[in-house]
Order: C-alpha cells, then structure tokens, then sequence
C-alpha cells in the first residue's frame, strides 16, 4: 500500500498521466462561464476513498490556490476529518499542480512516507513558474480570477503574458501583437532555464499550432536533459482563460529525477 495523492482538474494534468501514476483528478465544477469550487464535503468523501485504497498509507492533497477559489479552504476542513491527510499550500493552479502532484505520486510509488510525498510536492511548487497567455480577458475579470489592477494593467499592456504568483495573476510582460506576446512567452522560459534541466509543460486551449511551434522552439533551446510536454487546458481553466490561450509551466529539475514526458 501507499501513499495516494488528489488533485483536481484545475491542474490540467493529463488523464494518461494521472493514470501511470495512479493520481485522483476531482472534476471541479463547471457553471455556465465560471467554476464552482469543491464542497468539504466531497473532498473528504474523496479523501476517506484514497485512505481506503492506500490502506491508510495517507493523502497529500493539491488543490487551486486559496486565492483562486473556495477548494483550498473547504480541502483543508475536510482534512481535519482525518488524522493522515494533508494539504499543501500551493498559492498556484496549472500544471504547477500537475508537477507537484507527478512528483509526490513517483515517491509515493518507491515507498516514500506521507511527510516524505508531502514535502517532495512542496520542493517541486517551489520550483515552479507558470505564465499564460490569454487572448481576450474578459472571462477572467468576469470571473474574478483577475483583480480590478491586474485587469487595468492587462488593458494597458496590449498583449498580456500573465504569470501566476501567491497573489493570484499579475502582468509579467506583453507584447505590441500576438506573435511578439508569444515570443516573449518563450523568451521568459528560456531566461528561467538558464540554470540547469528543465520540465516545461506548455498547456493549450483551442491554440494547437501555437502549442506545436512553442514545443519545437523550445526543444531545441532548452538546456541538455530537458522534458517538454504537451496538455490540454483542462474545461475548468478553459472557461476563465478562453479560446487561444496558451500557457506555460517551468519546473527546475537540475538536480531531480525525470518526470513523465
């Protein structure tokens, strides 16, 4: 038996991904253009399943940050239910999740302990960066998954890349038209890889060719060892960000063992 990990669709983790590494995707819920986060009551039905099947072994749980919906909150009351489920967190949504969670599910998987799992999810959010970039932001104002400023600050920066920090979205760049947003995009992945091996996980919604050429520039640029992988934004972000959105997500991995490709 051990360890399982939850996560939730928020993490556009790929369904073949999470069935390899036997991780528990919770569909948020979609409504009409927005989201509705998970009950504390269906994430410690959730939890007392996993329980079950890792034969007690323990939970780590990684849901969408606290400032991006109401799942962190009701996570961490239904794991007071508990005595050996914890909850990481994250301050982050994406593919840092996704990582975070792969990670914690391959120690799992060798035998690692409940505090051993939940401190490697917490090593990989660490090393995380994720930036998006949205063609329209209308959705995500709507919904507001982005601040009055933050949106004021999108308006007046043309062609926003938006990164993902503990305060929720904030403008990291722009650029004059899509194609220059979109080489920025890529120009801020190479500049956060110059350290060492990266994983870089790009995510896509209705944006395919745009994924494609991303994918090939950056397997060419990126330092010896490097992993680039491709996903689809899962419907639960898709709402927010809409049709053409493009993101990426970094992971410094010099000196961690290779995650899924």
């Amino acid at each position: 038996m051990t360890v399982r990990i939850v996560t939730d669709s928020s993490s556009n983790l790929p369904a073949w991904v999470a069935e390899e590494l036997h991780i528990e995707v919770v569909d948020l819920h979609a409504m009409g253009d927005t989201t509705a986060g998970l009950s504390a009551l269906e994430l410690a039905a959730t939890y007392a399943r996993q329980l079950e099947r890792g034969g007690d072994e323990g939970v780590v749980a990684l849901h969408i940050g606290k400032e991006l919906s109401s799942t962190w909150s009701n996570a961490v009351a239904a794991a007071a239910v508990f005595d050996n489920v914890r909850v990481v967190d994250t301050d982050t949504v994406a593919m840092d999740l996704g990582a975070a969670a792969m990670a914690a599910a391959k120690s799992a998987q060798m035998g690692a302990s409940l505090e051993e799992c939940y401190s490697v999810a917490v090593d990989i959010l660490q090393r995380c960066d994720t930036w998006f970039y949205v063609h329209k932001l209308d959705a995500l104002r709507k919904s507001g998954r982005l601040t009055t400023g933050a949106y004021v600050a999108a308006t007046l920066a043309a062609r926003p890349i938006l990164h993902v920090g503990e305060n929720g979205l904030e403008v990291a760049a722009k650029g004059r038209t899509p194609s220059k947003a979109l080489a920025k995009l890529a120009e801020l992945v190479e500049e956060r890889a110059q350290s060492g091996r990266v994983f870089v996980a790009i995510q896509q919604y209705e944006a395919r060719e745009t994924a494609r050429k991303l994918e090939q520039h950056l397997r060419e640029v990126l330092p010896e060892g490097s992993n680039v992988l491709v996903v689809d934004i899962s419907p639960a972000i898709a709402v927010h960000v809409g049709p053409g959105a493009c993101g990426v997500t970094l992971v410094n991995t010099r000196d961690l063992p290779e995650l899924p490709k």
